[in-house]
């Protein structure tokens, strides 16, 4: 059986001893169940569409194992490394958005994905990791070198990105964008007139919204009143939730599966509820939660600006994300697109998520002597 000490000097050894355990395991667990859930999940969906029942599940655990070395191999990275590779992602997945307006499949009225020889890729679920990264520099440059652009340059880049999005569109992401990029230039010194200011402009974008686009303003519609359009996922969703109860109808029991077009994906929270119950649905927004708690408390006393805002737009962002899917198929807020991470089918969402907290490991290793951060 092979050990580590802690006076191994090895990188494995100096990973081991240096990362954050407990989110390792709970970022493992989450994994985990959404295996089993896509399992649940899946056959039904296949063979409605005539692919073979074991067609997601497969393909799933194909892209988890990459986004599993993926985590693993950035979290050994420097800072400086990490700010390095965020710029040259960012670059190419801004290309590949741009790209999708000319050659991007439409699904559903949006066209968000290049199909590939094998799978469809999705660009804009890597610029948000790469971009919390590029933003938390730019902030933390503007603060270490006064004479430095890094607020006007992460204006101008979040407008580049937000244009990008909305012309797909996808105005969820933008949403996420945003508020990962106003916490951290709130938590970078934003004065409070701005905030003020960027909030009702916020504001103003999201009533320009309901306006401009016929499919949020459809959303928002059924949202505030069911009975002018088709509730039809949503409604199924929380039969699934009344039917689970406390402890579910059991694995591979439940039936809203068989009737869900998105059981596999938007909405396998539902799946989950109807055949594990409510305090399964607890535990796992327990687990999201306590991510998002453990990053912001390894950070709390950072004295490096950098990493303390690259480490909060990270897990405000993975928790916001999962908060949108979980709202959304309660009915608490209209429907999004928006897979919950690690639990959903998607492969561009698995391996930008494993990139993603792959970063926010590294950079809350800490120093194999107990000190600080690395």
């Amino acid at each position: 059986m092979v050990t580590l000490d802690r006076a191994d000097s090895s990188v494995i050894g100096r990973w081991w001893w240096t990362v954050d355990r407990w989110m390792l395991l709970l970022l493992g667990i989450i994994m985990g169940i959404g295996s089993i859930l896509i399992l649940a999940a899946s056959p039904a969906v296949a063979q409605r569409i005539n692919l073979g029942e074991f067609y997601f599940i497969e393909r799933h655990l194909m892209m988890l194992l990459p986004a599993i070395v993926l985590t693993f191999m950035v979290s050994l990275m420097s800072p400086g490394a990490l700010r390095r590779v965020s710029a040259i992602v960012l670059i190419l997945s801004m290309l590949g958005v741009f790209a999708t307006l000319f050659v991007g499949v439409e699904i559903k009225g949006a066209t968000r994905w290049i199909q590939l020889p094998g799978l469809s890729l999705q660009p804009s679920e890597f610029v948000k990791p790469a971009f919390a990264v590029a933003a938390a520099w730019l902030f933390a440059q503007q603060k270490m070198r006064p004479g430095f652009p890094g607020y006007i340059a992460s204006t101008v880049l979040y407008a580049m990105i937000a244009f990008l999005l909305l012309s797909q569109p996808d105005l969820g992401m933008t949403v996420v964008v945003t508020a990962v990029w106003f916490i951290q230039f709130f938590i970078a010194g934003l004065p409070m007139f701005l905030v003020v200011g960027l909030i009702a402009l916020g504001s103003g974008g999201l009533v320009g919204s309901y306006f401009l686009f016929d499919h949020v303003r459809s959303r928002i519609d059924r949202f505030l009143d069911p009975s002018t359009g088709d509730n039809y996922q949503v409604d199924r969703a929380l039969e699934a939730f009344t039917n689970g109860g406390l402890f579910g109808t059991g694995p591979g029991e439940g039936t809203v599966k068989l009737y869900l077009p998105d059981a596999h994906a938007d909405f396998i929270f539902a799946v989950g509820g109807e055949e594990f119950g409510l305090f399964f649905c607890l535990l796992l927004v327990a687990l999201f939660a306590f991510i998002v708690v453990r990053g912001l408390s390894r950070v709390a006393n950072e004295t490096n600006l950098f990493i303390m805002l690259a480490v909060v737009g990270l897990v405000t962002q993975f928790g916001l994300q999962a908060a949108i899917n979980m709202a959304s198929t309660l009915h608490l807020i209209p429907t999004k697109g928006m897979t919950l991470p690690f639990v959903s089918y998607g492969g561009s969402s698995l391996i930008a998520l494993g990139y993603g907290m792959g970063m926010v490991l590294a950079l809350t290793r800490r120093h194999a002597g107990g000190g600080g951060l690395r």
